[in-house]
């Protein structure tokens, strides 16, 4: 029978093993350029799982919208989720399980059994909005309609389904991947058909 003290790598052992090690294959491109990607969150988790995400320094995004909730004591001006049950998340592959972890994080949105990326340019394009205070309001998705792009403003370069409320134009952005869309108010000289 052999000892314990045989049965332990040697120092020459360890380096060869370190050594094959370091001509593993790397991770793809992939897994290493940070993208956004949305996370599925719990119910009304969306703004307690942006905290934790802030405080462990990953960059997120949770689109707001204000809205009037009567009761009948009382009138309340609340904050919402424009994309309720979704944060946002720029990360690269390798760091999804730093917020699969996180508590009110339920999964990633995925394709085929990978967390499928979002255009980044749909992203920014909300943020900017948002940032300019354009006002936008969860909308129903839709699937049929007239296509119109934005050619100006901040939201330029975003495609979606022209609707009109109250004689004001207003675009249904949609983002496929998470079935869920946003009306945002435009100017009529701000858009244009897609042929």
């Amino acid at each position: 029978m052999e000892s314990l003290e045989s049965m332990q790598p040697s120092d020459s052992d360890l380096a060869a093993r370190h050594a094959s090690a370091a001509v593993l294959p790397l991770l793809p491109a992939e897994f290493l350029e940070t993208r956004w990607y949305a996370a599925y969150t719990n119910p009304r988790h969306e703004k307690h799982v942006a905290v934790q995400m802030a405080n462990k320094c990953i960059e997120c995004f949770v689109p707001l919208y204000r809205s009037v909730r009567r009761w009948k004591d009382r009138r309340k001006e609340l904050e919402l989720p424009l994309f309720p049950g979704y944060v946002f998340v720029h990360i690269a592959l390798r760091d999804r399980l730093q917020v699969l972890q996180l508590p009110g994080v339920a999964h990633f949105v995925s394709f085929h059994g990978k967390p499928a990326p979002l255009p980044t340019v749909e992203i920014e394009a909300l943020r900017n909005g948002l940032v300019r205070n354009t006002l936008a309001e969860p909308h129903p998705y839709l699937r049929v309609g007239r296509r119109v792009r934005i050619h100006s403003g901040p939201m330029a370069g975003m495609q979606g389904v022209l609707v009109r409320r109250k004689d004001k134009f207003r675009v249904v952005l949609s983002i496929h991947l998470i079935q869920r869309s946003v009306a945002v108010e435009v100017d009529e000289a701000e858009i244009e058909p897609i042929r």
